[in-house]
């Protein structure tokens, strides 16, 4: 294990483009869902006709997937991650749309859409874009995920509905769709040493708005500190499993 200088310049220096999580291996882990999204998406994707990936990153979910339907449209807005995705999913139609929409496709095209921890849900586009009878099928982080971290990090947060199951039917109805599945699942997260921390909190922006580290040295310290006590520092996400149908 490195000293703390040397633990936060590695985090600090680790590229950013996609999300490809392996990185962490050894230094972080989170418990899985118990619903298996990407085999689940393969399933899907195996049986459809056409796909819509929204808010693909890099691709890298989808490209799980040993069969892809014919006609697959993958939306990324950040551009270093459509170059990723356009290398992972060499079979699918990369589009840059802003995550909150509108979508560049016309009405009614799909069979399926999917997307896994989507910035924000556009459920009125979802909507438009599915055909009669598709489905929208979803993996979200849900409200309070990485708290612990956010909080030691900033001091105390406003609680807010904004990732709430509640909040995400809602919307979803509004929108026109059917919920069919609404599963939430609260995991636990560890990181190794604060290297890991560093790295997260330059790539999950939402965690810590604004971060950067000259701006949060001394509480990288503590954080570094209680892992060395303590051997991690643990919090806990929310996930949701959301499958909504056009009638």
């Amino acid at each position: 294990m490195g000293t703390f200088e040397e633990l936060v310049a590695e985090g600090a220096a680790v590229p950013l483009e996609g999300w490809d999580f392996s990185w962490f291996e050894g230094r972080a882990t989170e418990e899985r869902p118990p619903w298996g999204y990407a085999s689940s998406i393969a399933e899907r994707l195996a049986a459809a006709g056409s796909a819509l990936d929204l808010q693909t990153g890099g691709g890298e979910v989808t490209a799980t997937a040993p069969v892809r339907p014919p006609v697959l449209v993958a939306t990324e807005s950040w551009p270093p991650n459509a170059l990723v995705a356009a290398k992972n999913l060499p079979d699918a139609l990369i589009v840059r749309a802003p995550d909150a929409g509108p979508l560049p496709v016309r009405d009614a095209a799909f069979d399926l859409v999917i997307s896994r921890h989507p910035v924000v849900t556009p459920w009125a586009e979802i909507a438009r874009v599915l055909k009669p009878g598709g489905t929208y099928f979803s993996q979200q982080i849900g409200e309070g995920t990485n708290r612990g971290l956010t909080e030691f990090m900033t001091g105390p947060q406003p609680t807010g509905d904004a990732r709430s199951t509640a909040r995400a039917r809602a919307e979803a109805e509004a929108a026109g769709l059917e919920v069919l599945r609404l599963e939430p699942v609260v995991l636990k997260v560890e990181f190794f040493d604060v290297g890991a921390v560093v790295h997260f909190l330059r790539k999950v922006l939402w965690t810590v708005p604004g971060f950067t580290v000259d701006g949060y040295r001394e509480r990288l310290l503590d954080v570094h500190e209680h892992i060395q006590e303590h051997g991690a520092f643990v919090c806990a996400s929310t996930r949701f499993l959301v499958e909504a149908r056009r009638p």
